[in-house]
């Protein structure tokens, strides 16, 4: 059994073309920082460094390309059991993701892994 440990919204999908029509190919960043830093931030694919203290999740798929997904390591540190829903919400968010001003804002929905999936990903 192969385990996704991230997911999208149809609203958030479609959010996503459309932010891919305006800036090219993307990503997320999901840092655990307080107020909007612990909300996905959305970056044209790149834009935001990746390095050894951040946990490549997964990539999503919309409509064939790849989106990747990454967390802070401490952050993932207490998520790690956890499947996570990329969702899309009305509201003000960072200004510094790309959605901002299209007067929504992205959120995770979250939810406890399976015992199949926590086996499947080797943590049981």
């Amino acid at each position: 059994m192969s385990c996704s440990r991230v997911a999208l919204t149809p609203e958030a999908a479609d959010l996503l073309r459309r932010l891919r029509e305006q800036h090219g190919p993307l990503m997320f960043h999901q840092s655990g920082g307080c107020c909007d830093g612990s909300a996905p931030m959305c970056y044209p694919a790149g834009e935001f460094r990746t390095g050894d203290s951040d946990v490549h999740l997964g990539d999503l798929e919309v409509d064939g390309e790849p989106i990747p997904v990454w967390m802070s390591a401490a952050q993932f540190e207490y998520w790690k059991h956890t499947h996570l829903t990329i969702d899309v919400v009305r509201g003000r968010g960072s200004g510094f993701s790309l959605e901002a001003p299209e007067g929504v804002r992205f959120l995770i929905r979250s939810r406890l892994l399976t015992d199949d999936e926590l086996a499947a990903l080797g943590l049981l």
